[in-house]
């Protein structure tokens, strides 16, 4: 299973989920289970993943490091602050929302399962890769900093 590693861009991945529930909602509308103001909590779920995942792009361009995530050992530097202090995977953590969001908009009880499988696809086949990859580089520095911050929030 090593194969998979940091081998699916994240955004590209995240597009596939979301085509998935978005068409599994409208292609299978049976399985919906729309609730009251789902439409209103789609929105804000949807836009506060967006916030959350850009603000982790914003902040590495900032600290000028990498944002290639097929390329962690590029790194330059650690970013612990901002969105970072709360998540050491806010962008991924965003297209989580984006997704969740996703599943609310069209109610698709598939997408709200999706959306775990994305978070397991992502931890074991992203994040993790990308965690050795900074300890080699980093070494205690990121060590302290896994110790401090949570991986997904």
């Amino acid at each position: 299973m090593h194969q998979l590693e940091l081998k699916i861009p994240p955004l590209a991945l995240c597009a596939v989920f979301a085509v998935v529930i978005l068409a599994f909602g409208y292609a299978v509308p049976i399985a919906n289970a729309p609730f009251p103001g789902h439409r209103v909590a789609a929105i804000t779920i949807l836009l506060v993943g967006v916030a959350v995942a850009v603000a982790g792009v914003v902040q590495f361009r900032r600290a000028r490091t990498t944002v290639n995530p097929m390329a962690p050992n590029r790194a330059s530097s650690i970013v612990g602050s901002g969105v970072f202090a709360l998540s050491r995977n806010p962008m991924y953590l965003g297209m989580a929302l984006a997704l969740l969001g996703l599943s609310a908009w069209r109610s698709t009880l598939l997408g709200y399962l999706l959306v775990p499988l994305f978070c397991l696809y992502m931890t074991k086949f992203q994040i993790k890769p990308e965690e050795r990859a900074l300890l080699a580089r980093f070494g205690e520095e990121f060590a302290a900093y896994m110790a401090r911050v949570r991986r997904w929030l």
